[in-house]
């Protein structure tokens, strides 16, 4: 399975030699770093872990720069992890492939692994909406506007039965915090593929808000 880790830059439209118009969401994806490879001999199961975005390496904690391998080795610790010529980096994701082994630490990704018209799953963290009513959260009709109501048009109503239950079903649908999670977008088709400026158009909505970051994996259920 392919995957890359990358940021939402934005929506804009690709015209076809028709002139048909297409919405996509650009994203930058890559260069990845492969930071540790997981096999089922060691861990039981088939992974690689991906490292994007450079930063300062003061910045990170002392166990990112160590698994990392920017702490060199010293005398008192001589087994400490090599650096593979990998940088500091921000983000570090783990993505499933039946593959590991034919990747190594320090190995770059980029977009070049994908094409046109591939389809793609990219999962980020949808907007914070803050607190929210049911009418803007799920969609409530709310109450009636006339015969003397003032202030339950747009409160939820009833939220439990009589004594008989006596309590409030779990899962009922209630004012909360709305947005600010996890969602994927499935089977997107990659519409074009920039190798030099490490970008890539999926046809559609991305999740997050731009500059949000992503994940960007083969398509599950294609």
């Amino acid at each position: 399975m392919k995957g890359l880790l990358g940021v939402k830059l934005g929506m804009s439209q690709i015209f076809d030699e028709q002139g048909v118009a297409t919405p996509v969401t650009v994203i930058q994806a890559g260069p990845c770093f492969v930071t540790q490879v997981k096999t089922k001999e060691t861990d039981g199961y088939e992974a690689i872990q991906l490292g994007f975005g450079e930063t300062k390496e003061k910045r990170l904690t002392k166990g990112q720069q160590g698994h990392l391998g920017l702490v060199k080795p010293d005398q008192k610790h001589p087994n400490r992890r090599k650096n593979h010529g990998i940088p500091a980096l921000r983000f570090l994701r783990e993505i499933r492939t039946r593959t590991a082994a034919e990747h190594s630490v320090g190995q770059q990704l980029t977009v070049a692994q994908f094409e046109a018209g591939d389809h793609v799953d990219v999962a980020g963290k949808t907007k914070g909406r803050g607190f929210a009513g049911v009418v803007k959260r799920y969609g409530f009709a709310g109450g009636v506007k006339t015969h003397g109501q003032s202030d339950r048009h747009r409160a939820p109503g009833s939220i439990g039965a009589t004594s008989g239950t006596a309590h409030v079903f779990k899962g009922k649908k209630m004012p909360g915090r709305m947005g600010n999670e996890r969602f994927t977008a499935q089977n997107l088709e990659v519409v074009r593929i920039d190798v030099e400026r490490n970008l890539i158009a999926v046809k559609g909505s991305v999740p997050g808000t731009k500059g949000g970051f992503v994940i960007i994996q083969d398509a599950a259920k294609k």
